[in-house]
């Protein structure tokens, strides 16, 4: 797997946060597909948020397909009419306690890429666009995402 999930993630602009670092370190994915590292230290300002708990879960996956698919045949007219997808993708998982005296409930964020077969050799150039493209525009949004988030409006 050509992920790698690294130990310093520096964070992405947050209203009310001052240059946020997480501290990761390798831990246990539940299937034969993927990665997981736990947040076990915080940097920056970002006050009352909480590490990684077995009972307060915060943590950082990624995933690629189990099996591969392959680009299959076309048919007589010289079309593919069944196009595999090879998802790929990532998540993370945070404890977030939904009111006082309240045990945390699992959020998430779900990332995925979906890569027709046959793309990945033929058309790679604008796989990694596609992806670059999604990164920039997810950074770029960090902090309207987390208003947006925290007070249910655009």
């Amino acid at each position: 797997m050509a992920i790698t999930i690294p130990t310093a993630i520096t964070g992405g602009a947050q209203t009310g946060f001052t240059a946020p670092t997480y501290t990761t370190v390798v831990g246990s994915y539940p299937g034969v597909n993927g990665k997981r590292n736990y947040v076990t230290a915080l940097g920056g300002t970002q006050a009352g948020v909480r590490v990684h708990s077995v009972s307060d879960p915060f943590d950082v996956s990624a995933f690629q397909p189990v099996a591969p698919k392959a680009l299959g045949s076309m048919n007589a007219n010289g079309i593919y009419t069944n196009v595999p997808v090879n998802v790929y993708g990532g998540s993370i998982r945070k404890g977030l306690i939904p009111a006082a005296n309240q045990p945390s409930q699992i959020g998430g964020v779900d990332i995925r890429v979906r890569v027709p077969a046959g793309s990945d050799s033929y058309d790679a150039a604008n796989v990694r666009a596609m992806i670059s493209a999604a990164v920039g525009y997810l950074n770029s949004i960090s902090a309207g995402l987390g208003d947006s988030a925290v007070s249910g409006q655009l």
